[in-house]
């Protein structure tokens, strides 16, 4: 438990100095000074006008949280970032910045964690320690850069990642930096708030409770109505060590290997039919019924309808659904898992592999409701794990769509509590951090989600416009998921790939057919 401290000014002007001289703790009561000198951030899209940290309201007296073992596997992986583009408020860019300012540090009083910093102790046990050391907020200006220059271009623009700060920081350097940045950028005629936070402290559904919580406060709402749950009580809380290598551990793939990045937009109508074809379950019946015998008895001149209001197909219809629940139940394939099969069968024949090579799909998924007992919806920090699912090129091309999301289904359906204890009792007997990239060409990563409610932000003048993100943990074949602007069940995806893979994806038919807009 870390000593009390003063209270401190929620707002502080850092002077020009580099953020690793930050002081760790809250410094006491100050002025925010105005930075008077304007400095070129990397790009030269785009201004820095001030850099400051914004401290908690009120002091914390939340004690040390243990990372667990969702989390310590983060602390090789670059920081999340993530962040919303709206449209130009009505009111001036400078009132927008106060406002921001006072809400996060309101905001930081219901999330302790993310002004802290992390922490070792002696038997190498890491740790958030809630010291109220404050968070870094950046002002900036791309006064040049449109709405649509972001918007419009097939590929993601470069300028996107001048939005975001702490690019590439490593995770374990939140023992030395701030856990959160914010940085706010006007626009020619808009505004983008990116968000910038240490990926070992929280994960998607974390990440984005606190965003719009930030939104909330930001608009005129006195309190966060959804508290987050802060309690180290499951079985994800080990005494298992991770051992750190001498200077920290080190990100596992290529910070500099050419990559294309698009979003593909999928329509809530087009999902639709792709998970149809999918769940096909009249035509693709995997041998569990004849279907020619069953058509068989429709044209034997003995047969006759049981019900006079049914048709030949009607009846073929039900006979089929109540033989296959029967003979072999089959959960339906979620749309989702449809997407992703899709995106396998895509990626791989545009890799253009031997049938032989062994391609992994893997999916990051949730294990609140998977653990038990369960752990709230909203427990603050990750709980993740990420499902492999193997399989050769030739079958991932040779076999059907719904063959490999079937694949995927079961991985899926079968990570259970049971599967969520072995995950972690085999990484006790190992433990170490989580390796990102695609080692041997065949691989893709899947992350974030759909439903994570992204557009569900208001910070006073309305929703987003879109939601993008920087350069933290891509490589070629890292796809994120999105949920579409419109809601409803429309998905936005993500997608990293080696130039030559992306040309190949994109003229791609059965992939390319349910894109929207191209």
């Amino acid at each position: 438990m870390h000593e009390p401290k003063p209270l401190p000014n929620p707002i502080y002007t850092l002077p020009p100095i580099p953020i690793f001289l930050s002081l760790p703790k809250a410094t006491p009561r100050a002025q925010e000074k105005s930075a008077k000198s304007i400095s070129k951030m990397p790009s030269q899209s785009l201004t820095q006008l001030s850099k400051c940290t914004i401290f908690p309201d009120q002091i914390s007296t939340m004690d040390d949280l243990k990372l667990s073992v969702s989390d310590l596997p983060m602390l090789s992986c670059h920081y999340i970032q993530k962040g919303c583009l709206f449209t130009r408020p009505s009111f001036p860019f400078i009132e927008l910045v106060s406002v921001l300012k006072r809400s996060l540090s309101q905001t930081l009083t219901h999330f302790p964690p993310l002004a802290g910093r992390l922490t070792t102790d002696e038997k190498g046990y890491v740790y958030i320690t809630c010291n109220d050391a404050g968070i870094e907020f950046i002002q900036a200006s791309a006064s040049h850069i449109y709405i649509r220059d972001i918007l419009k271009p097939t590929d993601v623009p470069e300028v996107v990642k001048t939005l975001f700060a702490f690019d590439q920081t490593v995770s374990y350097e939140g023992h030395f930096m701030p856990i959160l940045a914010v940085q706010t950028t006007e626009l020619a005629d808009g505004v983008f708030i990116g968000c910038t936070v240490n990926h070992a402290v929280m994960d998607g559904t974390s990440f984005w409770h606190f965003f719009n919580s930030f939104a909330e406060v930001s608009r005129g709402m006195k309190r966060i109505f959804r508290a987050p749950d802060f309690r180290r009580e499951s079985i994800l809380i080990s005494q298992a060590v991770l051992k750190i290598p001498v200077g920290g551990p080190k990100v596992t793939f290529s910070l500099d290997a050419p990559l294309r990045e698009r979003i593909f937009s999928f329509s809530r109508e087009s999902i639709l039919k792709l998970k149809a074809k999918t769940n096909n379950q009249i035509w693709e019946l995997d041998g569990e019924i004849d279907v020619i015998e069953l058509i068989g008895k429709l044209s034997n001149e003995t047969f006759k309808l049981p019900n006079e209001n049914l048709t030949p197909l009607t009846w073929l219809k039900s006979v089929v659904s109540k033989e296959r629940r029967n003979a072999n139940p089959t959960p339906e394939i979620s749309s989702f898992q449809s997407l992703c099969a899709l995106l396998w069968r895509g990626i791989t024949r545009a890799r253009k592999l031997p049938p032989s090579k062994t391609t992994t799909f893997r999916m990051a998924v949730n294990c609140r409701h998977r653990l038990e007992p369960k752990l709230d919806p909203l427990y603050f920090g990750n709980a993740i794990q990420s499902i492999p699912t193997l399989a050769s090129a030739g079958d991932v091309l040779s076999k059907n769509l719904r063959w490999c999301a079937k694949q995927l289904n079961k991985n899926v359906l079968a990570h259970d509590k049971d599967t969520v204890r072995k995950y972690v009792e085999d990484w006790e007997r190992d433990p170490r951090c989580f390796p990102l990239g695609n080692f041997d060409g065949g691989m893709i990563t899947m992350g974030s989600s759909p439903r994570f409610p992204m557009y569900e932000n208001d910070f006073g003048w309305g929703r987003p416009v879109a939601v993008r993100s920087g350069k933290a943990n891509k490589f070629d074949g890292k796809i994120s998921a999105f949920p579409g602007r419109e809601g409803g069940g429309n998905v936005d995806l993500e997608v990293i790939l080696a130039s030559e893979t992306m040309a190949g994806l994109e003229s791609d038919p059965e992939f390319m057919q349910y894109v929207t807009g191209y």
